[in-house]
């Protein structure tokens, strides 16, 4: 039996409060019995409430949230986290877009409007109150402590590219409509919105980057940036260049520094990269830099603990601009 909207709107809505609540004991510090006293007999106030105090003291951090529709509360883990990357694979059936990693875990109900979104435009609203003393429209970000960092929502197209991309534009319009989109004017103007949408997996580059006037790109190949016979990539078709870890720097004669005296990671050079693999991740950082693109590598190692932490820690000494993270709490812990 299909379940009438008002019934989808209602579970929609108890999951964000849920997931607000989450938000809330994540970033709570521990109160004093002497001062939860005083606050249970206060009166109160709304002086104790702050406007917008949904994200207030998480720090974000350059972490994309691989799978992150996998997880319990997807978009709400990844923001109690402070993750400035989410990912959603999605699969056009029936002229929705579905939300999942496989046809066996979709749902009609877990669509890309549902968990991401309609979550996403409900925190920047709360984000970006009206009141009478502000003058001009205001363009914050989902995270209180730095307003200005845009969220990635990299969107994975499962399905055929041609066909599903024009949907995944059209889904985009709550966002359009008020102005939370990185924007793109003329081939050449960017300008930087809380959100920005990056097309992945089936996304054609025909339907990205000949069009001049956008607000979605394309996650660039890091691995051929700078590759004869490559297409032409640009900051404004790819503001991310991504590609597999292990197929383009290869794990094979890694070998972890020694677990105490090993180098700081002020030091230059990797202790556990062999000198060829260390030289393909500086030109393809490096190329990828030259081209005011930021870098991501997926498949990174998720175990040990330790060569995972080894891999993170050279991989933003080396200038990547996001690390790739399947465990929230781990990379949390790390940073």
């Amino acid at each position: 039996m299909q379940l009438p909207l008002a019934s989808y709107a209602a579970a929609a809505l108890a999951f964000a409060l849920g997931a607000f609540d989450l938000i809330r004991l994540v970033d709570a510090a521990p109160i004093s019995p002497i001062l939860q006293n005083i606050l249970k007999n206060t009166d109160q106030s709304p002086l104790y409430e702050y406007p917008t105090d949904l994200t207030r003291g998480i720090i974000p951090i350059p972490v994309h949230s691989h799978n992150d529709y996998w997880r319990d509360l997807p978009f709400y883990s990844a923001l109690s986290a402070g993750c400035i990357s989410i990912e959603a694979d999605v699969w056009l059936e029936d002229d929705m877009l579905l939300v999942g990693h496989d046809l066996s875990s979709l749902t009609k109900t877990r669509t890309l409007q549902s968990l991401y979104i309609g979550p996403i435009m409900d925190v920047l609203r709360r984000q970006n109150p009206r009141n009478p003393y502000i003058k001009e429209e205001t363009r914050n970000g989902v995270y209180d402590t730095d307003p200005f960092q845009t969220l990635y929502l990299f969107i994975d197209v499962k399905t055929s590219g041609p066909e599903t991309w024009p949907h995944v534009v059209a889904a985009l319009e709550p966002l359009r409509a008020s102005n939370y989109l990185t924007t793109l004017r003329k081939n050449d103007t960017l300008t930087t919105g809380p959100v920005t949408v990056i097309g992945t997996g089936n996304t054609p580059l025909s339907l990205v980057g000949p069009v001049p006037d956008r607000d979605y790109f394309y996650d660039g190949p890091l691995a051929t940036l700078d590759k004869e016979g490559s297409p032409e990539i640009t900051k404004y078709i790819s503001p991310i260049a991504s590609t597999n870890f292990v197929a383009a720097i290869g794990a094979d004669g890694i070998v972890l520094p020694p677990a105490e005296g090993g180098q700081e990671d002020g030091e230059k050079e990797s202790s556990w990269l062999n000198s060829e693999q260390l030289e393909t991740l500086r030109e393809q950082i490096g190329a990828a830099k030259k081209k005011g693109i930021g870098a991501r590598y997926w498949g990174t190692p998720s175990w040990p603990v330790r060569e995972r932490n080894e891999v993170w820690r050279t991989l933003l000494r080396e200038g990547a601009a996001l690390l790739n993270a399947d465990d929230l709490e781990g990379v949390q812990g790390y940073f």
